[in-house]
């Protein structure tokens, strides 16, 4: 049985919805990273693959997301967050789920790039113009997720989350992929 169900969305268009309660901390679903997009194999709009529907990991590498991971929407007060685990991403719960909740992540974690668009989340914490750069948030947003941060994510950013620490933390060390099973 599936966890998830794709529906309309009161954020924006299609969404990912529960099917089940889903405990804090309990994957929610396996990310599909299987399509690679990359010069060999470019997006073909004419079967539904875009632009929007791309995302980056480790190293550069480009995929494009499958339903229902492509549908799961923004907001700024986000239910779930995404980790990998022995080289598979996970979408995992931040706090308890109930059946008919829509899932939603804040792609600010672990982002990158100059793309700035305008929130339609709704939630009472949105930052209404997004900057999709996980260093251009507010201070307050970096510290509440650097626990989220995928490992790759410290790897490549390394100067950045280390200048964040030394800033904020006294130099703490992030929670690493160890805390979370499957």
């Amino acid at each position: 049985m599936s966890r998830v169900r794709l529906g309309d969305s009161s954020v924006h268009g299609t969404g990912a919805f529960a099917t089940q309660p889903i405990p804090r901390g309990h994957p929610v679903l396996r990310i599909d990273d299987s399509r690679v997009v990359d010069d060999a194999h470019p997006l073909r709009e004419e079967i539904g693959e875009y632009e929007y529907h791309r995302d980056w990991l480790a190293s550069g590498v480009v995929v494009l997301m499958s339903p229902p991971e492509r549908h799961i929407n923004h907001c700024c007060d986000p239910n779930t967050f995404v980790r990998t685990i022995n080289g598979a991403r996970w979408v995992f719960a931040l706090r308890d789920i109930a059946v008919g909740d829509e899932i939603t992540y804040d792609y600010c974690i672990n982002g990158g790039g100059d793309t700035v668009w305008t929130c339609t989340c709704g939630s009472a914490r949105c930052r209404h113009t997004i900057h999709s750069d996980f260093f251009h948030l507010a201070l307050a947003f970096q510290l509440e997720y650097l626990p989220l941060l995928d490992d790759w994510f410290i790897i490549e950013r390394r100067g950045e989350v280390e200048r964040l620490l030394d800033m904020t933390l006294g130099g703490l060390t992030p929670i690493s992929n160890t805390h979370f099973t499957i």
